[in-house]
């Protein structure tokens, strides 16, 4: 049942790496309880990956009886986080100081975008604006072009998810030697600026330079990069080591004393055109069977939709089927206490009754 298996944690609903910390937790083992505002009129399970393994109640947090079965909850849990703007648990009447006279042991997790405090601290935001603020998205994109947008993934997920769950774990193991809770402010932006930090080494080693796409991670080095096949589709490439870039220029044919300045910035760009043209000329299945598996630093670039169906993902279980879909199953992995998804997406109000006698706490229909 994973290495979370007894811990009881409660889940303010909320949007995009909320869920995500919650799935995370669920899938090792602990009980997370999502509550949520409004119920789901059809009790239709929507397959929602962040949604598995969460029974889900609905409360009325306007409803006085309701927000005193949440402190019962309390009570009896472990965590509690939430990802809504700072002063909304305030003004619930559900605060820190509220939560830990109820509960004194208890770990609150608060996630947001700019932080508990700081001039920006009551603006809305997103991703993109929360990286912005800390250099990782200045430092994604292609010479000569503006900055990418990551997707999502280095604000909400890595520097908020992932951090809130770091931080929900560490305050776990240290609850457990002082018997007291504490919160965790997990800001998006303090998490992405510590996801920056090899960045700011290597600037301070004069090894980085703030100039897009002109560095060694940033696609300005020719031994890593993406390259466009015959076929209209892309192949990886990161053979940074010099072992590495000697055989990459054997399967690709290339002439080892023309490419010999392997480090030298000022050599790149007329060895990144003559790999465009090398690498163009073949597809993107034929370079896997020359490149893939070998100590080049290669692989194919798949679509999310192909990515589940390769050989090394199926061979290691990487996805899984659930609710209908196919989505990645749990990491990371245990060898004496497996991760495990024990039930897909539920409804939102599905589990109220059950969970609110589960805990020991009189059931109420107020939210109905």
């Amino acid at each position: 049942m994973g290495p979370l298996q007894g811990i009881k944690i409660i889940e303010m609903a909320g949007l995009g790496p909320g869920p995500f910390a919650g799935m995370l937790l669920a899938d090792m083992g602990a009980e997370v309880i999502l509550v949520e505002r409004k119920a789901s009129t059809s009790k239709t399970r929507i397959p929602d990956c962040n949604r598995r393994g969460k029974r889900s109640i609905v409360l009325n947090l306007k409803q006085a009886e309701d927000i005193e079965q949440l402190l019962q909850l309390v009570e009896k849990a472990d965590v509690l986080f939430e990802g809504f703007r700072p002063g909304v648990m305030e003004r619930l009447g559900l605060g820190p100081k509220v939560l830990h006279q109820r509960n004194p042991s208890l770990v609150i997790g608060r996630m947001t975008g700019w932080g508990q405090e700081g001039p920006l601290s009551k603006a809305a935001g997103h991703d993109i604006n929360y990286i912005s603020l800390t250099g990782a998205l200045h430092a994604i994109g292609r010479k000569g072009d503006r900055p990418v947008p990551p997707l999502n993934l280095v604000g909400d997920y890595g520097g908020g998810g992932m951090f809130l769950v770091v931080g929900i774990l560490a305050a776990l193991l240290e609850a457990q030697k002082s018997g007291k809770g504490q919160v965790i402010d997990a800001a998006m932006t303090d998490g992405s600026a510590v996801l920056m930090s090899v960045f700011n080494t290597l600037h301070g080693m004069g090894q980085w330079s703030t100039k897009i796409g002109s560095n060694l991670l940033d696609s300005g080095a020719h031994f890593y990069d993406v390259y466009e096949t015959k076929d209209e589709k892309y192949i990886s490439i990161g053979s940074i080591e010099p072992q590495f870039y000697a055989i990459l220029l054997q399967k690709a044919e290339l002439d080892s004393e023309v490419f010999s300045a392997q480090y030298d910035p000022t050599q790149w760009p007329t060895y990144k055109e003559k790999l465009v043209e090398v690498f163009k000329a073949k597809t993107r299945d034929e370079w896997c069977e020359i490149m893939e598996g070998t100590d080049v630093c290669f692989a194919p670039v798949l679509d999310f939709i192909e990515a589940q169906s390769h050989p090394h993902n199926v061979a290691r279980g990487t996805y899984m089927d659930l609710d209908g879909i196919k989505q990645p199953a749990p990491a990371p992995r245990f060898s004496r206490t497996p991760s495990e998804v024990r039930f897909g997406s539920r409804a939102a109000g599905e589990d109220t009754e059950e969970v609110l006698k589960d805990w020991g706490i009189g059931f109420s229909s107020s939210d109905e």
